[in-house]
């Protein structure tokens, strides 16, 4: 096992460094967003009142988009989603408490009758796979055959992030 290179004290404050939003991948996606020509908010009430706290909300869509850390959000076979050796039993439970959280969300959300867009910070990484995925979006936000049509749209082909199905 290797040991942390800080004391607990430095550890602390360099975690309270780590940006919970207008972190580099979601400036990208709201840069992709607006360069379409979609209108949303980021700080607006509808925000913080839906479940999960969306990253980004378009009202006229309906629409939600989550920007996930793949290692906050514990993206299943994920390089960058890898568990800490240091105290690896935390780590493991404070992640699946995201992921059974962010599941739950996503379901309030469809209940709600919001479609949402989950974007995994590994598929922002390189100039390719932020071209691929700005192709796709006008369809994930819009959906194929209008509005209102898909309750989840994820941003990463195949993969269902909920949970319970």
């Amino acid at each position: 096992m290797i040991t942390d290179v800080f004391d607990s004290a430095k550890r602390s404050w360099v975690m309270s460094r780590v940006r919970g939003r207008d972190t580099k991948p979601e400036l990208l996606v709201r840069s992709l967003l607006h360069g379409f020509g979609y209108r949303f908010t980021v700080n607006g009430p509808r925000n913080r009142n839906l479940p999960g706290k969306p990253d980004i909300v378009l009202p006229k869509y309906r629409t939600c988009v989550f920007v996930h850390g793949c290692f906050w959000h514990g993206h299943l076979d994920c390089r960058y989603a890898r568990i800490p050796k240091t105290r690896p039993e935390w780590w493991r439970a404070k992640i699946e408490r995201n992921r059974t959280r962010d599941a739950r969300n996503l379901v309030e959300l469809e209940n709600r009758g919001w479609n949402a867009i989950v974007v995994w910070t590994c598929r922002l990484r390189t100039r390719a796979l932020i071209k691929a995925f700005a192709a796709t979006l006008p369809e994930l936000v819009e959906g194929s055959d209008g509005v209102g049509t898909i309750p989840l749209r994820v941003a990463e082909p195949g993969t269902d992030y909920r949970a319970d199905r």
